[in-house]
């Protein structure tokens, strides 16, 4: 019997194509043909008529909770959550308990997310230790276990002297990237929503928009002095946006990414105070978030991240001052990009697959086996998405151990059908194989 998996009738979409019609045979973890009525004898027929098939799609900013807070989330939890999404890899932030700055740590969550098998979960390693903010991390040792990307996420590095060892150590580290929480502690202690005119009407403590501005800023300058590479978590500014356009026609080696709720909501969400639209950094105004939408547009921000962030049910029913930062983003990452970016016609389909697959992908220094060409001889990570296929956001039925989505009972259009990681069906027909 043969094991050949065959992606029938579906449009394909990568780098390099932009929608050539075809079938396309998988075995052994390897795309092996791609062409018209493909039927290798005893195939798997995966049906994809009306579909795209695509590179699948890379998250380089997920917390899945594990170790310290599986009541919100695990490896298992998020894994299937994020192949629901289309995703074939994601990158775990480091703010977990214990913190991911221990070589043992680290190996054990890699080696969880490879016992569950569902997307291949790579991690961020700490930049300081605790994530304190005080003493570097053993930066070559998290390097040595396969970490590329390093940051104290939840919280920012303020110290200057500290990010600029940083910065200086990463050098000498090829494809290491000093990634950034861009928010100046001191300008947004006690603050839980955007500093702006809704803040003020809902009597709520603000974030303003220049905490993250003057830490892009000051990083800026220091990946100049250093030579360093840096990239811009969850940018939510217009004003962190010019900065990063500057520094790219400079020649400096930054990255930046959003997220789907930067680009499609503003702080006006937070006038029910419904903690589930309270995130850092926060939900901004207009001019902030029409800010961010054009830097994605023009290239500026380089990728789309979902800074999935889950927190159990009762941790979330609380006033919105008390409740935690964050709301889940895996599972509706396409749609909601798709819906807001390609559906209105600002962006392509392949321009929104670059953002979501192939680019994070190089940022993580995962190009080697995700967001590939889908062609003969590539890696079968792979997803089949259906542009037209309409469906409303329930959230007691998301994969999700929590539940704090943004985007509950709002229908979106497109979704995930199909998602291959390393030949193997993790989701067939909107359902996830385990």
């Amino acid at each position: 019997m043969s094991d050949t998996i065959v992606i029938r009738g579906a449009t394909v979409v990568d780098a390099t194509t932009t929608g050539t019609r075809a079938d396309v045979a998988v075995r052994d973890g390897r795309v092996v043909e791609v062409g018209d009525s493909l039927s290798p004898a005893g195939a798997r027929v995966l049906d994809a008529e009306g579909c795209i098939v695509a590179p699948g799609l890379v998250d380089i900013q997920v917390h899945f909770r594990e170790p310290g807070r599986e009541d919100s989330e695990t490896i298992e939890t998020g894994s299937r959550a994020a192949a629901l999404g289309g995703f074939t890899a994601v990158v775990c932030m480091p703010n977990t308990n214990p913190p991911l700055d221990d070589a043992a740590v680290v190996q054990a969550v890699i080696g969880r997310g490879r016992e569950v098998g569902l997307c291949d979960v790579r991690v961020a390693g700490c930049i300081t230790k605790g994530r304190a903010g005080k003493e570097l991390a053993p930066l070559g040792e998290l390097y040595d276990l396969g970490v590329r990307i390093f940051t104290d996420d939840g919280d920012c590095v303020a110290d200057a002297a500290i990010m600029r060892r940083a910065f200086e150590y990463a050098t000498a580290l090829p494809g290491a990237v000093i990634a950034q929480h861009a928010e100046d502690p001191s300008l947004v202690r006690g603050g839980h929503m955007h500093e702006g005119d809704w803040s003020a009407r809902l009597g709520i403590p603000g974030r303003p928009a220049e905490a993250e501005i003057v830490i892009v800023a000051r990083d800026l300058a220091l990946a100049r002095r250093t030579g360093g590479r840096y990239h811009v978590l969850h940018l939510s500014t217009a004003g962190a946006a010019d900065l990063v356009r500057c520094a790219k026609v400079e020649g400096l080696r930054v990255t930046a990414e959003c997220t789907p709720q930067h680009l499609a909501l503003t702080d006006a969400s937070c006038a029910g105070y419904d903690p589930v639209f309270k995130m850092n950094p926060p939900l901004r105004g207009e001019t902030d978030r029409d800010g961010v939408r054009a830097a994605l547009l023009d290239g500026t921000i380089d990728a789309i991240a979902t800074d999935h962030a889950p927190h159990a049910p009762e941790t979330k029913a609380v006033p919105f001052e008390e409740a935690p930062p964050g709301m889940l983003g895996v599972e509706t990452a396409f749609a909601v990009s798709h819906d807001e970016l390609v559906t209105s016609g600002e962006l392509t389909m392949q321009g929104l697959l670059a953002r979501l697959s192939w680019q994070p992908a190089a940022i993580a220094g995962l190009e080697a086996c995700h967001g590939r060409p889908v062609a003969a001889g590539e890696p079968a990570n792979l997803v089949v998405i259906d542009p037209d296929a309409t469906w409303t956001v329930d959230a007691m039925s998301v994969a999700s151990r929590s539940r704090n989505t943004p985007w509950a009972g709002r229908t979106l259009r497109g979704r995930v059908r199909h998602t291959l990681l390393q030949g193997n069906p993790t989701v067939i027909d909107q359902e996830a194989c385990r």
